[in-house]
Formats: C-alpha cells, structure tokens, sequence
C-alpha cells in the first residue's frame, strides 16, 4: 500500500476544513431563523454532530439580541388570550408591563 503525499494530504485537510467551515456559517444562519424553521434544521442533525461544533457557543452569539438594560424594548404585537383581538406593547407605555420569556415546560 503507497503512502499517501504531502499534497494528497494537504488537500484533504483543506477539503475538510471549508466544508467543517461551511456547516458552522449554515448552523448559525439556521440558529438566527425562527424557532420553528431551527428546529426543522435541528431535528436532521446526527447525533456526533453535536460533539464536533460548538453549538453552545453559537448560540449564545446568535440569540444575544441588541437591547441593552435601561433601553425601550422594540415594539410587537401579539395576540390577547381570547383571540379576537391584539396588543401592542407600546400601547402600554406608561403602564407597568413585565415581559417574561423563556418556557414552563
């Protein structure tokens, strides 16, 4: 059996590093997608992928946000819990209001 050259070898390390490259730029393009089309992406990833990306790190980069303590946070709309109608959270200013994010799962 030949040994394999310096240039074969080369080439198949650089081969390797763009495509590792390439995965970690469609990882973070999908972690900054709405939840639902991340978990779409998330839910084909194989098991050793998760060993081999620093997907903790990424996600913390990607789900940072921009709103400093102090500062208004963006306006949105949502709906109200009969369904029939929205609220818009500068509707409230002035008002006490308290956003609570995350799950109780």
């Amino acid at each position: 059996m030949r040994k394999p050259s310096k240039r074969t070898l080369s080439i198949v390390a650089v081969v390797l590093l763009c495509l590792w490259g390439s995965f970690l730029m469609y990882i973070g393009w999908a972690m900054r997608q709405p939840p639902e089309k991340f978990g779409r992406v998330m839910s084909h990833m194989p098991m050793p992928a998760f060993f081999l990306f620093p997907f903790e790190t990424m996600w913390t980069k990607a789900r940072a946000g921009t709103v400093q303590p102090g500062e208004m946070a963006p306006d949105f709309r949502l709906p109200a819990l009969d369904h029939q109608s929205e609220v818009q959270l500068s509707a409230l200013r002035g008002k006490p209001v308290v956003l609570v994010f995350g799950s109780y799962t």
